[in-house]
């Protein structure tokens, strides 16, 4: 964010903030006099703003404003007096004719290995899915030398986000962000730097997802007075009620960060915060360990305790060096709470920990610096990583996700790929290379033959076979989860299978438009002449049928566009939703005889015919059949079913007679071997299919024929051919398999 002007600089505000960092300094490294903090502090704030005299930020700031500020930031974690002058240096060998050397001269060797460290972490540029795992070694490398440079880069990052506001660019401001909440927050989770983790979050989100941090807020500020007035009853009632030689030193409570909310609101399905019930939680600090466990004692005597939601921290630390007692409770005053309430117990050196992580195990001598900067729990843990480790077992070894919600898989080459987590080898094929996907058979996965929608885990190797003759099948939507794989897909089906798409899509909308408008498409699909404000021809109309095929679109927002764009069919559709909602029905328990609806695809309405080849009557068992006329309807267990193309099925039932599943009758055969039932049995666990019959016999050669009817809760026209996938390629003795029924 640097810029140059002929601005002349003010320095009297940024000489307060110095002062007050000074101020702040010397309240905790109190046997320190105060003149030698001043000396220091005042030694590399004058350096760094002769360096960047003549330097603006793009705020219009003097850029020595940052590194300030970044300091400021900074003594959240009680820094040394090497760490604060870093951190007032960190941009001066970068941005000024000033070298790393200069700075040995006059700081030390400390001071300069961590601006040197600062220097190369800046070059280090978050890519999404093509940062390699080298990059991050080389970041992790600075930290477990000293981790104090990353102390001065989450504070640097921490100020540059908290003004990103200046920077111009949308995409730069975005890349920052994603870098950030993909990079450095996680690091400093995983250094238990708890407050800068949630800043660094709350920041991000406020760039990225600005509407939905807005309503968050809105929806935590009605809680703050009732949190307060709920607080100092409940610290009164449990002072009350706490032995005497229990001591109590504080009793506060945190909210959860807007970041955190939002993601478990996504995560859970929850529309409102109120909904989630860990939302707020006690916190109750006493001074020592044992009376952690007293305090615990008397909670639990005047509370109910929630059943497995008990942990022990004190015992069994996190692996970032977190404890605390944590339990929760109901019953804590309905009348401001009805949720349960989770409640922490620590001790002061606990809570100390557990605010700042790494730093707290930092002791200061005479000279105001770190006596176990270089020496912590964690810079050794992680220093012995990176020294027995090579990058394909690196990020398992770590046990962090320096990406959210992310896991690394590697090539056979070694080679890593970052994917999303629940990701398939589709998904990895995709991401070495479109063709890779376009013509993937199966996968192996650690050496085993793994099926398409085989869930990849953390640090997997995984291999794709592939097929000249195999290409996408739309069916693959339903699984694959990157986004890269998803365009190819329907790239692919929209090239290959365009006149199904689009038969698919007028199928779809004309449910709609029946439902909403009681109304259908006509031949020359005038209804959609102008759809995003743009006037379409013929082809451009069927295009947007073939995204409502290949369901990158939904019909809602294709008449939500022809409502908005044509006036002349404005009218007459608002008038026909009307007509509608009067005429809507009620509900109705079928009985034989009545003349009832088939809802078909989820929806009423919808025209179709019986087919001939079955004859099926009202209360039938029944599937629908797209077809160029429309929808045909098929009893079940039609013989002619059995030869049609299952992209065209849809769930069809009469109105209260919902059907539940799937039943499936299959015929498989296999060699006669011991285990062959016993693996198939797995995968019908593994794919939620319950096995309701199976009769097998043996046959002349050694082969067994198994005759299973199955049942399955979602109504999934693929699911016997994904079925025979995974079969195929799990089980060596398979031969042959035929769909007898599916109903």
């Amino acid at each position: 964010m640097l810029d140059t002007s002929p601005i002349v600089p003010d320095y009297f505000h940024i000489n307060m903030l110095v002062k007050s960092i000074i101020d702040d300094v010397s309240l905790y490294m109190k046997n320190i006099p105060k003149e030698v903090i001043a000396e220091e502090i005042q030694k590399a704030y004058i350096y760094a703003r002769n360096a960047h005299e003549g330097q603006f930020r793009k705020s219009g700031d003097p850029y020595i404003i940052h590194p300030v500020e970044a300091t400021r930031e900074l003594l959240i974690l009680r820094p040394d007096i090497v760490t604060i002058q870093s951190c007032l240096l960190h941009d001066v060998p970068e941005d000024t004719d000033k070298t790393v050397e200069d700075i040995r001269e006059l700081f030390g060797d400390e001071v300069a290995y961590i601006t040197a460290g600062m220097e190369k972490l800046s070059h280090l540029r978050y890519r999404g899915e093509e940062r390699t795992i080298g990059s991050l070694r080389k970041m992790f490398v600075a930290m477990s030398e000293d981790v104090r440079v990353i102390f001065v880069k989450l504070a640097d990052r921490l100020h540059n986000m908290k003004t990103i506001e200046f920077q111009p660019s949308k995409e730069k401001r975005e890349r920052i962000a994603l870098e950030t909440l993909n990079v450095y927050a996680p690091i400093a989770d995983r250094l238990g730097i708890f407050d800068f983790k949630e800043a660094l979050e709350t920041e991000c989100f406020k760039l990225l997802y600005p509407e939905e941090y807005r309503k968050i807020r809105e929806e935590l500020d009605v809680f703050k007075e009732a949190q307060e007035i709920f607080t100092t009853k409940v610290k009164q009632l449990i002072m009350d009620n706490m032995p005497e030689w229990v001591p109590v030193v504080d009793i506060s409570y945190r909210v959860k960060s807007p970041w955190s909310i939002y993601r478990k609101m996504q995560r859970k399905g929850y529309e409102r915060v109120q909904d989630i019930y860990d939302l707020f939680a006690l916190r109750i600090i006493t001074d020592s360990v044992h009376h952690c466990y007293d305090i615990l004692g008397t909670i639990h005597t005047i509370w109910t305790p929630v059943p497995n939601r008990f942990k022990d921290y004190i015992a069994l630390p996190k692996e970032n060096g977190y404890q605390s007692l944590h339990t929760t409770v109901v019953g804590m005053f309905h009348e401001f709470r009805s949720q349960p309430t989770e409640i922490q117990i620590r001790t002061l050196a606990m809570h100390r920990q557990a605010e700042i992580g790494v730093a707290a195990h930092f002791a200061y001598s005479e000279t105001g610096q770190s006596k176990t900067a270089k020496d912590t729990y964690w810079a050794a843990e992680l220093k012995e990583i990176l020294d027995n480790s090579a990058d394909s077992d690196f990020m398992t070894q770590m046990k962090i996700g320096v990406f959210d919600d992310r896991i690394f898989a590697f090539t056979p080459r070694g080679e890593i790929q970052v994917l999303p987590k629940g990701s398939t080898p589709v998904d990895f094929a995709y991401s070495v290379h479109s063709k890779l996907g376009d013509h993937i058979s199966f996968a192996r996965v650690n050496g085993r033959v793994a099926h398409l929608d085989y869930e990849l885990r953390n640090g997997e190797s995984v291999e794709i076979v592939t097929d000249k003759n195999k290409h996408p099948n739309i069916s693959w939507l339903s699984f694959v989860k990157t986004t890269r794989a998803k365009e190819c897909i329907k790239a692919y089906n929209n090239r290959a299978n365009r006149d199904e798409l689009v038969e698919k899509g007028r199928f779809i909308l004309n449910a709609h438009l029946v439902k909403h408008f009681n109304k259908t498409l006509d031949k020359d699909l005038s209804l959609l002449k102008i759809i995003d404000g743009k006037t379409l021809d013929t082809e451009g109309r069927e295009n947007v049928l073939v995204q409502l095929g290949n369901l990158s679109r939904k019909p809602s927002s294709v008449t939500r566009s022809i409502l908005e764009n044509s006036s002349s069919e404005l009218h007459k559709l608002k008038e026909l939703q009307e007509h509608a909602k009067q005429k809507k029905k009620p509900v109705i328990v079928p009985k034989e005889g009545d003349t009832i609806e088939l809802i078909i695809g989820g929806e009423r309405h919808i025209p179709y015919r019986f087919a001939n080849c079955c004859n099926p009557q009202i209360l039938d068992k029944v599937v629908g059949y797209i077809t160029r006329d429309g929808v045909n309807i098929h009893k079940f267990d039609c013989a002619s079913l059995k030869q049609k193309n299952f992209n065209r099925y849809l769930p069809a039932y009469w109105e209260g007679m919902k059907t539940q599943g799937l039943s499936i009758h299959a015929e498989m055969i296999f060699e006669n071997r011991i285990g062959v039932l016993k693996k198939l049995t797995e995968i019908f666990f593994l794919m939620h299919i319950n096995i309701e019959e199976m009769h097998a016999g043996a046959s002349q050669g050694g082969i067994s024929r198994v005759i299973f009817c199955l049942k399955t809760e979602e109504e999934d026209y693929y699911l016997f051919e994904r079925l025979m996938e995974r079969v195929r390629l799990s089980i060596a003795e398979f031969k042959e398999g035929n769909l007898i029924d599916m109903r």
